[in-house]
């Protein structure tokens, strides 16, 4: 029996189930993309697959519908995979472990792909319908959103004849965005050079952070782990001396940093100082974020003597100052829109080897100037450090259209169905009809998504109800687009 076999609308739960038996983080795309295109081939229609693994899947109109103008509907395949640490799930070769509590779907201890998981369910629902009245559709499903928007960015869009684009990528029923930040990846190498030494090496590890999307909960006075780590190593100098091995922490720059590590060398009889350093960092990191992040955890654990390859002090005093002074967090709120964020960032990965420490930030603006100005910061800072900067997945903001038919009509529904107004929103998360916005001329966007929670982390969960509401208005909106 399917987990979700009693959950309503059945078709969209059914796809989006067999969506979940297929592994499809980013970067590990082309067999969902196959699936798709098997899809496609089961049901007769015509489809697009190109070099990258996205998929484009058109339908024709249904009765009286056949001259209506094209709809896109558009989303992405990949996934961000997170994971506790307790859970043992390999993302690349296993399938989702779904559960159903209440009105809420997860993947007990790893992210559940909702987004944008639900957007493939949703199109493939339409595609498969004999029932539902509908202008002729293109489903377009890209890869690679959650590192870059990189498949949007290598796409043809000469493929696509719509000009009315649904993007279904939001999270949040009974709101409309209509319009997003941009941003980049800034990726930060330090240098380093290392030194033998011997003594008794400890792991401190901060752990048991809330975390969150970068983008849409960067303004919730959330911790990142990364940024804590830098303030732990700065402070630890007035404890004890040290020598620093690694810095570790987070996967995609994407997601708030809940977990760092960092590895130290000690004199013996420094370990006990550390310890209580450590604990007083965490009862004040608790009370410093209090309603956020109450559950902080500071852990010391004593490795025995090792001899290893420390970095060379001049090394560990750039790799400490690096990761105390690259911002995080929101830079600026805007000035025209209340409560919005303009411009922020988030180091979201740290990494060392032999020769180096990586750091990555995504920085997103709604001000291109402003994201620029905020790289070229952490650019001025890596290279005063002797590193290297480079700049990736740049998109660009999604710029509000004044005259937009598509949102006008899709309002007007909502109404109809609910008696109220939908919240037509900005938004400071990146979503990819920014860069479709720059590429098709003409193209009129929304973007619209079930209720989910806590997406890029391991606590993510869809709201059943609101995934049946949100369907039932996206038919709705279609059988109204016959002009």
């Amino acid at each position: 029996m399917a987990v979700l076999e009693n959950c309503e609308p059945k078709r969209v739960f059914h796809y989006f189930e067999e969506i979940c038996k297929i592994p499809h983080g980013s970067g590990n795309t082309k067999q969902i993309s196959d699936y798709l295109v098997q899809f496609a081939k089961d049901h007769g229609l015509k489809y697009i697959q190109d070099e990258m693994n996205n998929v484009v899947i058109y339908k024709s109109g249904t009765a009286g519908y056949e001259n209506a103008p094209t709809v896109i509907i558009q989303g992405h395949m990949d996934m961000v995979c997170e994971k506790r640490p307790d859970v043992e799930h390999d993302f690349t070769k296993d399938g989702l472990n779904l559960s159903v509590e209440g009105d809420y779907i997860s993947a007990n201890g790893t992210t559940l792909g909702g987004d944008d998981g639900i957007a493939v369910a949703y199109g493939l629902a339409l595609l498969e319908s004999d029932t539902i009245a509908h202008p002729p559709l293109e489903v377009f499903i890209t890869v690679d959103e959650e590192i870059g928007l990189l498949g949007a960015v290598g796409f043809d869009c000469s493929v696509l004849k719509g000009r009315r684009f649904i993007n279904l990528d939001s999270e949040a029923e009974g709101s409309l965005w209509i319009s997003c930040a941009g941003g980049l990846s800034g990726i930060s190498h330090i240098p380093v050079t290392r030194l033998e030494a011997k003594g008794e090496k400890l792991t401190v590890k901060i752990s048991g952070l809330m975390g969150g999307h970068s983008g849409a909960e960067i303004d919730k006075n959330r911790a990142n782990a990364n940024s804590l780590l830098g303030k732990f190593l700065y402070g630890l100098k007035k404890a004890a001396d040290y020598e620093l091995i690694s810095v570790q922490g987070g996967q995609k720059d994407n997601a708030i940093t809940r977990e760092s590590t960092a590895e130290l060398l000690i004199l013996k009889e420094d370990v006990e100082a550390v310890k209580e350093y450590a604990a007083y960092m965490q009862n004040a990191w608790r009370e410093e974020y209090a309603g956020t992040d109450e559950g902080i955890t500071v852990t010391v654990t004593d490795d025995g003597e090792k001899e290893v390859k420390v970095l060379h002090p001049t090394s560990k005093e750039k790799v400490v100052f690096f990761l105390v002074s690259v911002p995080y967090g929101v830079q600026k709120m805007s000035g025209t829109i209340a409560g919005l964020v303009e411009t922020s960032t988030n180091i979201g990965i740290l990494k060392t080897s032999e020769d180096e420490v990586l750091g990555s930030s995504s920085i997103r603006s709604s001000v291109e100037t402003a994201r620029d100005a905020l790289s070229d910061k952490i650019q001025y800072l890596t290279e005063f450090l002797g590193g290297e900067y480079e700049r990736q997945g740049v998109y660009p903001a999604w710029e509000y259209r004044k005259d937009s038919p598509l949102r006008d009509k899709m309002v007007e529904v909502y109404e109809e169905m609910y008696g109220q107004k939908p919240n037509v929103v900005a938004i400071h998360a990146g979503l990819e009809c920014g860069l479709f916005y720059k590429k098709m001329e003409g193209l009129d966007c929304v973007s619209l998504g079930p209720d989910m929670k806590d997406i890029h982390t391991s606590e993510e969960v869809l709201s059943i109800s609101s995934t049946e509401r949100v369907w039932k208005y996206l038919v709705k909106v279609l059988e109204n687009l016959k002009d």
